[in-house]
């Protein structure tokens, strides 16, 4: 071999006087001195290269001989690693040798100092090829494996030596990416060793980012199937470790934790977090680890559910939450480790981010454990853990909703406050910070209302916190620097100190606010268990005394000396907020504190705060007047001429000219108008034609005031000429952002949108200034019936004229609501929904239908397939287009404009899916509407545009099968119209034998069980499947748009199912007992709706069966249903739907329903009526029982009978009596209705 002749070159003969157990004496006379270490252990490197393979030696010499190489690894690590390296084939072949016996032997000892030695050896080397080689031997070893029995070593050998080398993660999995197949091999193999090389060799992989880009689809597709189930059923410790570093590596990246949490079922269906059995998710898992005894996997879980939750509290808390993980965090907290309570600390901190975390009471179970958890860590030495736990508690005390009360007794709330006065007195300024946070927090009302209020426990915990303020304030003040030391350190330390003083004051803050808010409290006042004899102790009197000497001897001390260093405006609002708040709390010594406060120098340095405040605001103002004024010695008039001068004007005059320009716009902003606004209105134009003239732009102050000047001053007669508003419009092209000179007024709005040259280049951006500024309460103003909405602002008055004399700003509005901010949009919706219900004999409709085309055109082309997370606005657009659509009361054809804006909403919805209610709700209105406002040619063209639409139809298939799943979700509205709207194009495709491209398939059972189930306040839900099925009875159900299918398999058909079909009897009682039910709860709309599909229904039978269709009306169930209905007051049969109802059972000859006598006895009742008051659908309805009866011939009275007819046809001529009512068209909880859709 030629290794073996490097190593016995020049070796003479035998050498006697060696040590025998460290030499290979059969082989030891052939090797070369050189191979010999001169130091202790006395070990030739060439008799172990021969010694090693030797299958004659023994293992426990094998081992030795390894262990003294070892040693002398450690020692005498550079003479080795230079002994090694000497030849390359020399060191090739002993990594090689000493790999080979780590994969034949069976002894753990052995194969663990193999492993020790060869990856101390590859690290030492820091060769490539000695690396290589060594992966290579690994890969090798794996490949030519039948089974992965023998592979724990080397998976061991290869976890630890990527751990060793990090760089080697990249190119196993770069050059070695088949090596990945031998891994999954491992975990599928049953022992629980090898899982655990296996993981611990992933976690290495995944620790790189490189190579977990690399192994992302690997996870994907095969690892993740394995991960979860093999963590879940690890038994051995080794196992779960390993499984729990693998998962933290992984929680590292977005990517992953994503598809791990996507295995958990979030929002809605996060309840069901259980899931299948032997498919467990991620929180269940963790939740199993927290259980164990095993204070390492406790910890470890910890941490996993924190990197989970890093990622985003908002999405991924709910599933922990569901799993009740912070039960077991909170019983952790009683720990006696340190590390296993700072982690749950921070995991609950952040799982306290979820407003579920609250409303599931987590905090009320475990504040108790928070509290005593606290009390124990501060009297340990670690300020992290201090730290964590305060964050916590601030956390849970600022967070907690009011109506759960969060500390159930006033021992458990004395305990806090014992906590908290603890922690603001640490000597870490960092822990006192955190508790004067937390302490702000505790002093809320719904926190200290547990009887009775512990006044004196708060009155020492101000105490500690301001002490501790005082203190901190003392020793920053002590250790100023001095000599060369630079202010960088002083400056630091001021803000530092400032930050803690202002934290302090708005603790202190908090408290005077809770003594405010129990002075209306009688409970509260003092402590109620006090026995009537007693002396009165810790009454709220005496803390709010306590409140004001402590402002007067702490507070306004620290604020001062503070203040006297730096300008601090946020710390200043809240003191100032102090002392308003005191002058409420004790008012019987208001005026012996405010002598105290202006004898001191309080008020003046407050005075010189708010001078230094405002400098920065007014600079530029200062600066040009302070140059101005001291030149201006003119009188008004003179002023006046001399700022229309348009003669060459140098610096110094044109100074001057600045500064009288400012004066009377300070002044009229003031309203202190000494000069006539005629006058100043030609002299402001003169000014600025003469800058033009010479090329100047005047500075933003003076242009600002400028503007503002021209809009206060114009009259309404007077415009300016077309050169004043081509100069303005050139001045403001010169400046970058409108904003700069623009003053919120009316005035200064209807300046810039009198002008359509400045309209049309500034006017967007002069809106947009105008909402952004506007602070009235606009919500006033929405969903207000035009007689009941409140007075206008008047800037909304001023608007609004501007609106009717210049229509085209609607236009800017729309690209408003289109284009701004969620907030502004929302106000210029609001603004023009007031517009149009005060304004409706404006006709704007078709200006506005068109722009909106235009704007949904652009939006379809710039946002393809998925318009929904185009723009927030949408819907507010969509919003609008539905108030505009419901003004128009009488029906109008639909024009060219209407239909393209038809087709391309209805495009827009089929590219939305279900969850998309803010933008599928105003857009199945608007389409609603049109089919249902319009004429009937209009109608049938209208229908043909929806029905091409295959998205729309797929869509209202989707929503019409969430109907049982979603019916008490915020989605009920959607699915009341989905469902209109499909009764509605059914109608219309039967009535014009339209084209259908899509059908949409319906099971009947699942809309009788809606009918039968109802959800609770879902009348409108329920009106609007009845639409549906009266529509498909009406056309016996042979709907080319609508296909009826069975649910499941259809059980045999009876003998009277052949009938009735496609209908069953079962589902024909089902239908009528639903109906009975659901007239019963004598809804208008319903009720109307339940009438109409009843007699569809009756009709459908008559045709097929007239003995089941007279035997549904027959039932005696119905007269107990008309009684139960008559009882709902006086008069009640003159309701449309009662008379409706009558007129079915007589028409049926259901006399064991109504008898001949009571229907004489509704004709005297309705004789002796006052007829003129009935609305028009009652009188339809009326007219129509007695065209019944008179049928019949039940009218035995017939002088009343012709009475009753004259006034009939008086009161509804026979031209009317086919009219929908005028006010047809209505919006019921945000859904489009048509009253005589539902009643006919």
């Amino acid at each position: 071999m030629a290794v073996r002749q490097a190593a016995t070159a020049g070796t003479p003969g035998p050498r006697r006087n060696e040590e025998a157990a460290l030499l290979f004496e059969r082989a030891h006379y052939r090797h070369d001195s050189r191979w010999l270490l001169p130091v202790s252990p006395r070990l030739c490197l060439a008799c172990t290269l021969e010694l090693l393979p030797e299958p004659g030696v023994s293992l426990v010499r094998k081992k030795h001989m390894l262990s003294c190489f070892q040693d002398a690894l450690v020692r005498h690590t550079s003479l080795v690693t230079q002994l090694v390296s000497q030849d390359q084939r020399v060191c090739m072949h002993f990594i090689s040798v000493v790999f080979g016996l780590l994969c034949i032997v069976e002894d753990g000892s052995v194969t663990d100092l193999c492993i020790e030695v060869l990856i101390q050896l590859t690290t030492q080397l820091k060769l490539e090829q000695t690396i290589r080689c060594l992966l290579d031997e690994c890969h090798k070893e794996l490949c030519n494996m039948p089974s992965m029995r023998g592979s724990l070593a080397t998976l061991t050998l290869l976890g630890k030596l990527v751990d060793a080398i990090p760089a080697l993660a990249d190119q196993l999995v770069m050059e070695h990416g088949n090596l990945m197949d031998h891994l999954l091999r491992g975990l599928l193999y049953p022992n629980e060793g090898i899982k655990a090389s296996v993981c611990y060799l992933y976690g290495k992989l995944y620790s790189s980012p490189v190579a977990a880009e690399m192994l992302s689809g690997h996870f994907r597709e095969k690892l993740f199937p394995l991960f979860l189930s093999i963590l879940d059923g690890a038994q051995t410790k080794e196992l779960q470790i390993n499984c729990l570093g693998l998962l933290r590596q992984l929680l590292k990246y977005d990517l992953f934790v994503s598809m791990i949490m996507n295995k958990v079922a979030l929002g809605e269906s996060a309840k069901n977090i259980e899931g299948p059995p032997g498919d467990p998710s991620l929180p269940l898992v963790l939740k199993k680890l927290l259980l164990s005894r095993d204070e390492t996997l406790q910890v470890a879980s910890a941490h996993c559910i924190t990197a989970v939750l890093v990622h985003s509290p908002e999405k991924y808390a709910p599933a922990f939450i569901h799993a009740d993980i912070p039960e077991f965090l909170f019983e952790h907290l009683s720990s006696s480790s340190e590390v296993l309570v700072w982690s749950s600390f921070n995991c609950l901190t952040l799982l306290a981010e979820e407003r579920l975390f609250f409303s599931k009471c987590h905090t009320v179970y475990g504040i108790e454990a928070v509290v005593r958890s606290l009390q124990a860590s501060l009297k340990m030495n670690n300020t992290e853990l201090h730290k964590q736990g305060l964050l916590l508690f601030t956390e849970i005390l600022t967070r907690q909703p009011e109506e759960i009360k969060l500390f159930t007794s006033s021992a458990m709330c004395r305990d806090a406050g014992c906590v908290l006065q603890e922690a603001v007195s640490s000597p870490v300024l960092e822990v006192a910070a955190e508790a004067v946070k937390a302490t702000s927090a505790f002093l809320r009302k719904d926190h200290q209302s547990a009887p009775p209020v512990q006044y004196g426990e708060l009155r020492a915990l101000l105490e500690a916190m301001l002490n501790r303020c005082a203190e901190f304030s003392q020793t920053c003040l002590n250790r100023r620097p001095l000599g060369h030391t630079s202010s960088r350190d002083s400056e630091k330390a001021i803000l530092q100190r400032g930050k803690f003083l202002l934290s302090t004051l708005e603790g202190f803050r908090s408290a005077c606010r809770l003594a405010i808010e129990f002075q209306s409290e009688p409970s509260a006042q003092e402590n109620p268990f006090t026995a009537p004899s007693a002396e009165k102790k810790d009454t709220l009197e005496d803390f709010s005394e306590f409140l004001l000497s402590a402002c007067d001897s702490m507070c306004i001390p620290m604020v001062m000396r503070h203040l006297e260093q730096t300008t601090q405006p946020a710390l200043m609002e809240v003191f100032l907020s102090i002392l308003h708040s005191l002058f409420i709390i004790v008012p019987h010594m208001k005026e012996k504190f405010s002598k105290k406060l202006a004898a001191s120098s309080f008020i003046r340095l407050t005075l010189e705060l708010k001078a230094r405040f405002c400098s920065g605001l007014l600079s530029t103002v200062s600066e040009l007047l302070q140059h101005g004024l001291p030149q201006i010695s003119s009188r008004s008039p003179e002023s006046l001429a001399f700022l229309s001068d348009r003669q060459y004007v140098e610096g110094a005059a044109r100074q001057r000219q600045h500064c009288i320009l400012l004066l009377f716009y300070l002044a009229y902003v003031h309203e202190d108008r000494f000069v006539s606004e005629a006058d100043l209105f030609e002299a402001v134009q003169s000014f600025l034609l003469s800058l033009q003239d010479q090329g100047e732009c005047p500075p933003l102050a003076v242009f600002k005031a400028s503007i503002y000047v021209l809009a206060v001053c114009q009259d309404k007669d007077s415009i300016l000429h077309e050169a004043m508003v081509s100069a303005i419009r050139k001045f403001l092209e010169g400046i970058p952002d409108l904003q700069l000179v623009y003053t919120h007024h009316p005035l200064l709005l209807r300046f810039f949108l009198l002008y359509p040259e400045l309209m049309s280049r500034f006017g967007h951006r002069v809106l947009e200034l105008w909402f952004s500024w506007e602070e009235s309460s606009y919500e006033e103003f929405n969903d207000v019936t035009s007689a009941g909405q409140p007075t206008l602002p008047t800037s909304l008055a001023v608007l609004f004229q501007l609106l009717r004399s210049i229509p085209s700003i609607l236009l800017i509005l729309l690209d408003l609501i289109y284009s701004s901010p969620v907030d502004i949009a929302r106000k210029v919706l609001i603004s023009l929904r007031t517009f149009l219900r005060k304004n409706e004999d404006i006709q704007v409709g078709g200006l506005i239908r068109g722009h909106f085309l235009l704007i949904l055109q652009r939006l379809l082309v710039e946002h393809g397939a998925s318009p929904s997370g185009a723009l927030g606005n949408l819907p507010l657009l969509l919003s609008l287009l539905s108030v505009m659509q419901l003004r128009n009361v009488s029906e109008e054809e639909l024009d060219s404009m209407a239909m393209k804006l038809l087709h391309q909403v209805s495009k827009l919805c089929g590219k939305c899916s279900p969850i998309d209610v803010d933008i599928l709700q105003p857009s199945f209105n608007f389409l609603y509407w049109s089919l249902h406002q319009t004429t009937p040619s209009s109608q049938k063209r209208a229908a043909a545009v929806l029905l091409s639409g295959t998205g729309l139809m797929q869509l209202l298939e989707k929503m019409l099968a969430l109907t049982l799943t979603e019916a008490d979700s915020p989605r009920t509205t959607l699915l009341c119209s989905a469902w209109l709207l499909t009764s509605s194009l059914s109608a219309q495709q039967h009535k014009g034998s339209l084209q259908v491209h899509q059908t949409l398939s319906v099971e009947m059972d699942q809309v009788l069980k809606a009918l039968s189930f109802p959800k609770k306040n879902a009348a409108l839900l329920s009106a609007a499947i009845l639409c549906f099925l009266r529509t498909a009875l009406r056309q016996s159900f042979s709907s080319a748009l609508v296909a009826l299918v069975p649910s499941g398999v259809p059980p045999l058909p009876a003998t009277e199912d052949t009938v009735l079909a496609p209908l069953r009897t079962s589902q024909v009682r089902s239908l009528v007992i639903g109906l009975q039910n659901l007239l019963v709860q004598k809804d208008a709309v319903l009720s109307q709706a339940c009438v109409g599909c009843l007699e569809a229904l009756l009709d459908y039978l008559d045709a097929r069966s007239p003995d089941i269709a007279l035997h549904v009306a027959s039932q005696p169930w119905n007269r107990f249903l008309l009684f139960t209905l008559l009882d709902a007051g006086e008069n009640s049969f003159l309701r449309p739907e009662i008379l409706r109802l009558m007129t079915l059972f007589v028409r049926y000859r259901s006399s064991s329903v109504l008898s001949h006598e009571e229907v004489d006895d509704v004709l005297q009742s309705v004789a002796s009526a006052d007829l003129s008051t009935l609305s028009n659908t009652t009188l339809q309805a009326l007219h129509g029982f007695f065209q019944q009866l008179q049928s019949m011939g039940l009218l035995a009275d017939h002088s009343m009978a012709q009475t009753l007819q004259a006034s009939l046809e008086g009161l509804l001529p026979s031209t009317t009596l086919s009219q929908p009512p005028l006010q047809d068209m209505l919006c019921l909880g945000g859904v489009a209705v048509s009253l005589s859709h539902i009643r006919n």
